[in-house]
């Protein structure tokens, strides 16, 4: 009987066991080897010490891929990690792309907590209505783009989740974003900030569009804005649906 060839592309989740599902805890379990970003390789390591482990650092995704696939193809279980969800900024786009290639290699694809819906928990009720996630990182998408985006999402009311909201070399990028935002949202539109979700250091705050044009974050926060509807209740960053209206 010929054996297995799997990679399980896998979304570990902010970060903190509990946030794994049962599926992709499973799914590391079964694996020989884990291959992933040096920081979420060394998430896993701490709760799955017996495991072989490869990994690569940043803008090296293609070669992280690569290594996963040529490593299934040769016999072994692969367990491919990714923080949040696996196919929301993650891996399993690419994987699936560089899979063809290795056509005995199955990818199974193990979902995962993103941050939106986690930062979402932690603020409380943010995304009951329509909302959009857009990432403000231009490493791979052009600013000109982003912009488009976020006018877009701005001016059809969209709640607006924001991955990679600033880094060191875009210090100034979410002031920006909340410029674009602002042609459509009202300045007191009610805002949040989740840093560190799931993870030792958590913390988060519900302010104003106008005060978060003036907040520095970093790259460990997720930013919420809402929508016409959305506002602060005990506490907590809310958007009604309108069930009471029904």
């Amino acid at each position: 009987m010929q054996e297995e060839k799997m990679v399980s592309v896998i979304g570990i989740g902010p970060g903190g066991k509990q946030w794994l599902t049962q599926e992709a805890e499973e799914a590391i379990r079964r694996s020989d080897l884990v291959v992933g970003y040096t920081v979420y390789v060394e998430l896993v390591r701490a709760y799955f010490p017996e495991k072989e482990y490869l990994t690569t650092p940043m803008k090296q995704e293609a070669k992280r891929c690569e290594m996963a696939l040529a490593e299934a193809n040769e016999g072994k279980q692969v367990a491919m990690v990714c923080s949040g969800d696996a196919g929301v900024y993650g891996m399993a786009g690419l994987m699936l792309e560089l899979g063809t290639s290795y056509p005995n290699v199955e990818i199974r694809i193990c979902p995962g907590i993103t941050a939106a819906l986690a930062g979402g928990a932690v603020l409380g009720a943010p995304l009951t209505h329509d909302f959009a996630v857009i990432s403000l990182s231009d490493l791979l998408t052009p600013k000109e783009k982003i912009e488009k985006r976020l006018k877009a999402a701005a001016m059809a009311d969209f709640v607006i989740c924001l991955y990679n909201p600033s880094s060191k070399k875009r210090k100034d990028y979410l002031a920006w974003a909340c410029g674009c935002m602002m042609e459509y949202k009202k300045k007191e539109t009610v805002c949040g900030i989740v840093r560190n979700i799931g993870r030792e250091g958590q913390e988060s705050k519900i302010l104003t569009l106008e005060e978060l044009q003036h907040t520095q974050v970093d790259m460990f926060s997720t930013v919420f804005v809402g929508n016409e509807e959305t506002r602060e209740i005990d506490g907590k960053m809310v958007t009604p649906r309108g069930y009471r209206n029904v």
